[in-house]
């Protein structure tokens, strides 16, 4: 009995140790966190070129922070990394300009961006060369 009761009491030190070790890893993000509430954040600045890794510095009354931050290479720079837009599907093919249109309604705004709220991109029409190749594509398919 004297190995059951060892190992019971073992069992219960460690548990107590590690819940005391869990309250304190809990009081030292409190403590270390910032009461402000009103954070501005500047845009994500990548660390080379124009995407990638980087970070943005936010400030607040005194306090100033960074934080890590990414931009995906595909985005669109004309309208930030950071707002986020849901768009329309693409119109016909203009024939006078050669490039159809389409717009985006904002959706989100991350980081208090200032985003416009409905965009248009543009971009040239398919060539004939692509549309008759995938014309040919479905015939072999009859």
């Amino acid at each position: 009995m004297q190995p059951r009761g060892l190992l019971l009491l073992l069992a219960l030190l460690l548990l107590a140790v590690t819940t005391e070790a869990g309250k304190a890893k809990k009081d030292k993000v409190k403590k270390d966190g910032s009461e402000c509430q009103d954070w501005r954040w500047g845009p994500c600045v990548p660390n080379s070129k124009d995407c990638g890794l980087g970070y943005r510095e936010g400030t607040c009354g005194d306090e100033s922070k960074k934080l890590k931050c990414k931009i995906p290479c595909n985005w669109k720079k004309k309208f930030g990394a950071d707002c986020k837009y849901k768009f329309e599907s693409w119109g016909g093919c203009s024939a006078q300009t050669g490039v159809k249109t389409r717009s985006g309604i904002l959706k989100k705004a991350l980081y208090n961006a200032q985003c416009e709220e409905i965009v248009y991109v543009s971009k040239p029409c398919a060539s004939k060369m692509k549309s008759k190749s995938k014309a040919k594509k479905g015939k072999g398919k009859d």
